[in-house]
């Protein structure tokens, strides 16, 4: 068994952080204006340009560096500081309260009759262009 450090495969990290971001190689391709074919061979190579690894960071959200030093068991060590109470304590990384201060089914019947305006609207438009002919 060889002693020698895994190497340091930056596609991997890639997948992996983009997994976590809950993004497909399709949407990643489509951020970087490119295909999904790249967006996979870029995940299977061991090292990556430093410019492409910028802009695949801004994609992604994160940082180079971040890129960089990813690792699984860091981030199992990452969640591991949270506890059920610290989504109650004001100190926690995620205690804010977000609760809806609208109710969603009142912005739904609002857009439906946005939408519902545009259309009546662009079937007067159409009307008006058929008298005028």
């Amino acid at each position: 068994m060889s002693t020698l450090a895994k190497p340091n495969h930056i596609g991997r990290k890639i997948s992996r952080i983009r997994e976590l971001r809950d993004m497909k190689q399709e949407a990643l391709a489509q951020a970087l204006g490119t295909n999904q074919q790249t967006v996979s061979a870029i995940e299977n190579s061991e090292t990556i340009d430093e410019d492409k690894l910028v802009e695949i960071a801004k994609a992604l959200g994160v940082t180079a560096e971040a890129i960089k030093n990813f690792s699984e068991e860091n981030m199992i060590n990452y969640f591991n500081t949270f506890n059920d109470t610290d989504f109650s304590n004001s100190q926690g990384a995620f205690s804010q309260n977000h609760q809806c201060s609208f109710n969603p089914l009142d912005k739904v019947v609002e857009l439906y009759e946005r939408l519902v305006q545009v259309e009546k609207e662009k079937n007067e438009y159409l009307e008006k262009l058929l008298k005028e002919k």
